[in-house]
């Protein structure tokens, strides 16, 4: 117990939000690097990212493009496109059941 706390004392403590920072900016770039290779799934994330600035800045015109590469493969993927990064198209159509029971 005591080597890890010896161990914790030399490194260098960062805020919380860079430690998080660098975790969002990570998920993009791994992200990016499937949606590239044709991983439909992060195409759609990649799109929700840029469009909401989320581990990027915000671009709203690649946010679009994404969104029409992912829908070739997938229709629904434009269910999901001004969702919250992460949102797929099965929350989507379970959210569109809530709305139509709440008109």
């Amino acid at each position: 117990m005591e080597a890890v706390n010896r161990a914790v004392e030399g490194c260098e403590r960062k805020p919380l939000s860079e430690v998080v920072g660098d975790c969002v900016q990570r998920w993009f770039q791994d992200a990016f690097k499937e949606a590239r290779r044709g991983d439909t799934a992060m195409m759609v994330l990649v799109s929700q990212m840029y469009h909401s600035g989320y581990g990027v800045p915000k671009n709203e015109h690649k946010g679009r493009v994404w969104m029409e590469r992912a829908s070739r493969f997938r229709s629904s993927a434009w269910k999901v496109a001004m969702k919250r990064p992460g949102y797929n198209a099965s929350d989507s159509d379970s959210d569109e059941a809530d709305d139509d029971a709440n008109q």
